[in-house]
């Protein structure tokens, strides 16, 4: 067990933490001081959530001290953490849907007054808190379930501020973000720092850790790595450390002929309520197309429709030359068309969370294990066994809750509950958002094996990098609409940008010197 040091605000020591026979940490230690953004390294699975889990108060460790201000304490529940001044803002949001913004931010600690609470108050409250974070715009009045993702990841991080913490825990806290408000929120976080706040800071996104970090600790396997001052060490060395190998490239090679079979996929003149305005485009069996531009462009809402989830969408679209009609998610994934979604938000959308890895796998395809009306158990386990291999899985069992799994193993697992449909078609929504970067070498590997069995890939990224190192061509929207393809030489990220902002072709060849987005590593 190492060291407690007096100089430091937060001091973790031998922090153990198992769950049956999975070990999450294993005589852990850690340490951040006032005034510095620490940031914690390593693969999902690493233990770096468990860590930040135990200092909230959400999990109890199995042997470990901690100690803040030089004296040990120990959290019964999050609401001890808040009270001595710790406040996590994780990757999966905590809010109420149904609420307002400004209940939601107030709900821990409600102002009151004679006994009831001040909603006035409230309010106000509410205010300071988004201003803090940049949200000025956000209306604290407004119901959660109206806000975009973006908007909700901003409320739950000034939710977290009301609390006035000592200590800040960010969990991907960006991955959600549009690029504006990953500017806002960075801006917040330098301004906290100079106050003196402690921040520890989780992100797979090696751009924002150069840009934020002052200290960096790796993890992996549940251990501690190496702690090192910010920017003393290469990416390609960090994530050496990270996933225990020498780092190769990121993306596979692609295939180095186009792919000339006839469309499996055509759409014409798609529409949906102003979102979407007379989408055309083609998919090929063996092609990865990609979806960029700026988000919030039409890009999910396209998804959504082709997987027949839009009521009054119009246009046509047609599966090997013949027309059908995508009036729901069980005719999209039907044998006779075979489409199937990743969607964005896996803990909500993809996943339920408090049943079995097993149900959660063979749920969509039920009717491919169903003999006489009975699922077939031994077909069952062989289609799960044969996925849990394919993805490389990591689950103390298929009995246990999904939501136990890291979340590089919850996606593996969203997406592998669509691949036991079989589907010719496969609509990918930020398929690697949150996730680090040993599982997306393994996504990326994934698309290539897919895409070389003849399935066609429609990818939606937030990422420049994996638009250009993944597809074959990027479909760029801009306002609902199909603004530019790019493919070859053009797939470029300078290309990428300028057709994401609707510039003029001619104007692409103007040099950008600052990113409007960050690209993942």
């Amino acid at each position: 067990m190492s060291e407690i040091s007096s100089h430091n605000l937060l001091s973790m020591s031998g922090i153990t933490k198992r769950y049956g026979g999975v070990r999450a940490l294993e005589d852990v230690s850690f340490e951040t001081r006032r005034g510095s953004i620490h940031a914690l390294l390593g693969e999902n699975g690493a233990g770096k959530s468990t860590l930040i889990k135990v200092l909230s108060g959400v999990v109890q460790p199995d042997a470990g001290i901690i100690q803040i201000d030089g004296k040990t304490v120990s959290f019964a529940n999050p609401q001890e953490a808040n009270d001595l001044g710790v406040s996590c803002i994780f990757q999966e949001l905590s809010l109420l849907p149904d609420l307002t913004v400004a209940d939601n931010i107030g709900i821990t600690r409600p102002p009151r007054k004679f006994g009831f609470i001040d909603y006035r108050a409230q309010r106000r409250m509410a205010e300071e808190a988004l201003a803090r974070v940049g949200g000025e715009s956000i209306d604290p009045m407004d119901t959660v379930s109206n806000l975009s993702l973006s908007r909700r990841q901003m409320v739950e991080i000034a939710k977290a501020l009301a609390r006035n913490p000592k200590i800040l825990i960010l969990d991907e806290a960006t991955s959600a973000l549009t690029a504006a408000d990953v500017d806002k929120v960075f801006s917040m976080l330098h301004r906290l720092r100079d106050e003196g706040m402690a921040i520890i800071y989780i992100s797979h996104r090696m751009p924002e850790i150069a840009e934020l970090a002052d200290t960096c600790t790796v993890y992996r396997n549940g251990k501690k790595v190496e702690t090192f001052k910010a920017g003393t060490k290469s990416d390609g060395a960090v994530v050496e450390m990270m996933i225990g190998r020498e780092y190769d490239s990121v993306f596979p090679p692609k295939k180095s002929d186009p792919v000339t079979a006839e469309p499996i996929l055509k759409v014409r003149d798609f529409s949906w309520g102003g979102e979407l305005n007379g989408i055309n485009l083609d998919m090929r069996p063996g092609e990865i197309v990609g979806l960029g531009g700026l988000d919030g462009q039409g890009q999910r809402q396209l998804q959504l429709g082709l997987f027949g989830t839009l009521i009054g969408a119009s246009g046509s679209v047609e599966i090997d030359g013949a027309p059908v009609k995508l009036n729901s998610p069980k005719m999209a994934k039907s044998d006779d068309i075979g489409i199937a979604l990743v969607p964005e938000d896996r803990k909500h959308e993809g996943l339920m969370l408090s049943m079995t890895v097993r149900e959660n796998l063979s749920f969509a395809a039920l009717e491919k294990v169903n003999q006489l009306g009975m699922i077939d158990i031994d077909a069952e386990e062989k289609a799960i066994d044969e996925m849990i291999d394919l993805l490389k899985i990591k689950a103390d069992g298929i009995d246990g809750p999904v939501g136990a799994l890291s979340g590089g193993n919850q996606q593996k697992v969203v997406i592998g509950k669509w691949l036991m449909t079989k589907p010719r078609i496969i609509l990918l929504n930020d398929p690697t958002r949150g996730i680090d970067v040993g599982t997306k070498q393994e996504i990326y590997q994934l698309l290539q094996k897919l895409a070389g069995e003849n399935c066609a890939i429609l990818l939606y990224s937030t990422d420049y990098d994996e638009l250009i190192g993944c597809c074959d061509r990027v479909l760029v929207m801009y306002d609902g609409k199909i603004v530019r393809t790019l493919a070859g030489d053009e797939l470029n990220e300078k290309n990428l940008v300028s057709a994401a902002l609707n510039l003029p072709e001619q104007i692409s060849s103007i040099p950008i010197t600052e990113k409007p987005q960050e690209v993942t590593l």
